[in-house]
């Protein structure tokens, strides 16, 4: 067994005695999904969403091929925190929910806030699968382990400790994913930095273009910016600890104060694949970029790198299914299949459709893996996100936002997303034009349809109380 192997193991076990340190903090549904949260909880657990596998691998990959400017990633994601915290948090917070389609339902009613949650849990299942194809994937690369073992034990690891301990376990193992991720990268960085010649040394070894926060190009900045900031006001798994928060001056602090860990992340982890650029010159795939550099490593100090990108990813997976089970069990099995539920059957219920979360997260990657298809899958799911915080808007600032436009604009919103990658899918190109991607055109689609069949069904607007 490789050391490598052996650091990874260690740190998977840490993390799964720390969830089920934290199971008897669990002791009902409230706190299960999340409650009275200080500022150290809602950070820790709010970072996960933001810090996964792609401000790992992927921005290193940006890095690679671009230089510093893939930074943009995570400093895009920070933006987006930001706007949360500055703009909604005392909004959303103010509701008495703890999901996003609660907060929608609150302006529109139940039926628009069941769809929400559908579209919502289709999301979360749909990046927590891709999370899980990186870790397996870094697992063959790297490791030279079989894949279906890869994700089979990281699998069990993540749903052992989320089913355990809830929020408080996705809290108590982040600030340890923190940790980890933060001082593994940085000592990562010191040392390649210190292995070619000095900063100095790499500066001169590289062009100047890779040292520009502007070489990507200003066209994947500002989607990637949209993207952020639509996203952010609807992820479930980043927004459920603010909704949690013991009070309004925490869940606003709480959410800046992830704003500032969030953005400079990418940083070192682009510097990564800057360095890897230099001594891997000729990689035949840019996605190679850090797991070339990892294997190129000492032992022990590429287990402890492979420790920060296996934070990366139990940051992320974790509360992502703790989103899929706290969507279902508060916006549809308490609101529409048991309204009567006792707590005992919401923590039961709650664990129940989590666990699932991660089982299907676990054979979607089974079954996903070496498809282009799951990229789609996910592309799909961020244009679903942001074009939902549009309609949200609406709900929030409209009054004449009614429930059947709001529903009939999800789902054709929805409906337009998936033909628009379908076509692109089939024929390699966007419709109309190559610059509206499935972004622009459900951002688009989720506001004309918002405000004309709203119009068209104006029978059910809510009073100005209910709102």
């Amino acid at each position: 067994m490789s050391i490598q192997l052996i650091i990874i193991l260690l740190y998977l076990l840490a993390t799964i005695g720390i969830g089920l340190y934290a199971r008897k903090k669990s002791v009902s549904s409230d706190a299960f999904h999340g409650v009275g949260l200080g500022v150290l909880m809602c950070v820790a657990a709010g970072t996960g969403e933001w810090l996964g596998g792609t401000s790992t691998t992927g921005v290193s990959e940006y890095g690679y091929m671009f230089g510093v400017s893939g930074a943009w990633y995570t400093i895009a994601n920070g933006i987006g925190v930001m706007v949360l915290g500055l703009f909604f948090a005392k909004l959303y917070r103010s509701l008495d929910t703890v999901t996003v389609p609660g907060v929608l339902g609150s302006f529109v009613g139940q039926q628009a806030r069941t769809i929400a949650s559908i579209l919502l849990i289709f999301v979360m299942i749909a990046v927590g699968t891709a999370q899980i194809i990186a870790a397996g994937t870094l697992g063959v690369t790297v490791l030279g382990l079989n894949f279906t073992i890869s994700v089979i034990a990281l699998g069990i690891g993540f749903i052992i400790y989320t089913l355990a301990g809830g929020m408080t376990a996705v809290g108590y193992t982040n600030i340890m994913h923190l940790c980890a991720m933060y001082g593994g990268v940085f000592f990562a960085v010191m040392y390649v930095i210190s292995g070619a010649g000095g900063f100095q040394q790499v500066h001169q070894q590289l062009p100047a273009s890779y040292f520009s926060f502007t070489t990507i190009g200003m066209p994947k900045v500002s989607s990637w910016l949209i993207a952020s900031i639509l996203g952010a006001c609807t992820a479930q798994a980043g927004i459920q600890p603010i909704l949690a928060a013991k009070d309004v001056h925490v869940a606003k602090k709480s959410a800046i104060i992830t704003a500032f860990v969030v953005a400079p992340f990418g940083i070192f982890t682009a510097f990564l694949g800057m360095v890897a650029k230099i001594k891997f010159d000729a990689l035949a795939n840019a996605k190679l970029a850090l797991p070339t550099l990892l294997m190129n490593l000492p032992p022990i100090i590429g287990g402890i790198v492979l420790s920060t990108i296996l934070a990366a990813i139990l940051s992320t997976v974790s509360p992502i299914i703790l989103a899929c089970g706290t969507m279902f069990t508060k916006d549809i099995y308490q609101k529409l299949i048991n309204p009567s539920a006792t707590d005992t059957q919401m923590l039961k219920i709650s664990r129940l459709t989590t666990g699932l979360a991660g089982v299907i997260c676990i054979l979607l990657a089974l079954i996903l893996y070496g498809s282009t298809a799951i990229l789609d899958i996910v592309y799909f799911a961020y244009t679903l996100r942001g074009s939902l915080f549009v309609v949200l808007l609406f709900a929030i600032y409209w009054k004449k936002t009614s429930t059947k436009g709001t529903v009939w604009a999800m789902l054709l919103t929805a409906f337009t997303g998936f033909l628009w990658i379908l076509f692109k899918k089939i024929t390699g190109h966007y419709p109309i034009h190559p610059m509206l991607t499935e972004t622009y055109i459900s951002v688009i689609v989720a506001f004309i349809s918002t405000l004309m069949l709203s119009t068209f069904f104006p029978e059910d607007h809510l009073s100005p109380k209910t709102r």
